[in-house]
């Protein structure tokens, strides 16, 4: 498997878990009480942040070879922050509602446009390497 498939593989990875960091929260909220932090909270936040190291470092270096439109470094970076941070404060109700889904909507749309982004400059990679 090539970098660039792993920068998408990365990407949905990341997708699925921001939307399990969701669905935690959504979960929690509903019962009102925390998660048990080395059990369930820091080994959930540990595979994100992994992930989180990994997407980031992958994408920033392929954006320095490719052309990616409406994206910047800065988007990345903070992308995999807010993942990040997200993935701890799923587990705690008293996590502000309106601040939590904020920033959970920002990363799926980043992620959902690394993607796009990523399948169009893998097809474009491809026709010209066929027209060769």
């Amino acid at each position: 498997m090539d970098e660039y498939q792993k920068v998408i593989n990365l990407t949905e990875q990341l997708i699925v878990l921001a939307k399990e960091a969701d669905a935690i929260y959504e979960e929690v909220r509903k019962d009102g009480e925390e998660k048990d932090f080395y059990h369930e909270v820091k080994p959930f936040a540990d595979r994100v942040r992994l992930a989180c190291e990994q997407w980031e470092q992958r994408v920033k270096q392929w954006m320095k070879e490719a052309e990616f439109k409406h994206l910047f470094p800065q988007q990345i970076e903070q992308t995999a922050q807010n993942l990040t941070d997200v993935s701890v404060q799923a587990f705690f109700p008293k996590t502000s509602y309106k601040r939590f889904k904020s920033h959970v909507q920002s990363v799926l749309f980043i992620l959902q446009n690394v993607k796009m982004e990523s399948v169009r400059i893998l097809e474009q990679k491809g026709k010209e390497d066929s027209s060769l």
